[in-house]
């Protein structure tokens, strides 16, 4: 099922950011048009709340999910092989699992302004994500802070065995869980 490919063509690998970027502008469209006027600043603080979920997310499922449990350690060896292959979790999956576990849940327990909201924030994020990812294998750029991440991820390419580096867009965690050069 071509749907569910793990090696992207180029139309579905693009049509991923497309895709993420028109939701971003949707959601935050909605909730700036249509959003309860005196939440705004509770709004803003789940978005934020949202982008700082995703910087965790991203590095622990790139540790304990991709680096860790079959399938997906598996699939992620592919990336590791050949990493300017247009490899990558398939659109159809990552959204579904945007929309049950962060979106679902927030709106059971906080209502569906407050999901839009912590939903943007993650998606702000893993957007974020898809493009450093991509900028790393992919440009050629002397940009500072570009060169920071890609000599950053080239160190956790480079280790084999040993994985360490996890985090694409930020050191951060990988700072504080000791799973950087320290090891």
């Amino acid at each position: 099922m071509r749907l569910f490919a793990l090696e992207h063509g180029k139309v579905a690998y693009y049509a991923d950011f497309a895709l993420y970027g028109s939701a971003l502008a949707v959601l935050t469209t909605l909730l700036l048009v249509a959003g309860p006027r005196g939440q705004a600043a509770g709004l803003c603080a789940l978005v934020l709340l949202g982008l700082c979920t995703w910087s965790l997310m991203e590095y622990l499922v790139h540790r304990f999910i991709l680096h860790g449990m079959q399938p997906f350690r598996r699939w992620h060896a592919e990336h590791h092989r050949r990493p300017t292959a247009l490899v990558g979790a398939p659109t159809v999956l990552s959204a579904m699992l945007f929309v049950m576990l962060v979106f679902l849940p927030a709106a059971a327990l906080a209502g569906r302004w407050q999901a839009c909201a912590l939903l943007l924030g993650v998606l702000i994020g893993y957007q974020s994500y898809a493009m450093t990812h991509h900028a790393i294998h992919l440009w050629r750029s002397n940009q500072a802070w570009l060169q920071r991440r890609r000599r950053w991820h080239g160190l956790h390419h480079r280790r084999g065995g040993q994985a360490t580096h996890y985090g694409v867009t930020t050191a951060f965690w990988d700072q504080l869980f000791g799973s950087d050069e320290r090891n």
